[in-house]
């Protein structure tokens, strides 16, 4: 299968509930690559490429995270590949 690509922003009570590291943990699991940051406003932004099986299964997660946080919304785009190796916590 061919890999995609989505650029993501989750909204609601997602930091400081360790939202990011538990993202970086299911992405690895899943074999997803990309990067997980905090923004200013109080969200928090992903790039993640994987298999479409595993994309979806990333999604589904992000919609509910670590056992702490309380997802409001998740927006979800497509976007192009960046060729990223690894899954990482930007800070």
């Amino acid at each position: 299968m061919s890999r995609l690509a989505k650029h993501i922003y989750v909204d609601g009570v997602v930091q400081g509930v360790h939202y990011r590291e538990s993202t970086r943990e299911e992405a690895e699991r899943l074999g997803i690559t990309g990067w997980v940051k905090n923004l200013s406003d109080g969200r928090v932004e992903i790039k993640a490429e994987g298999e479409p099986e595993a994309l979806e299964q990333f999604l589904v997660w992000l919609h509910h995270g670590p056992a702490h946080a309380r997802v409001n919304q998740v927006a979800i785009q497509d976007h192009s590949l960046l060729g990223l190796n690894d899954f990482i916590v930007q800070r």
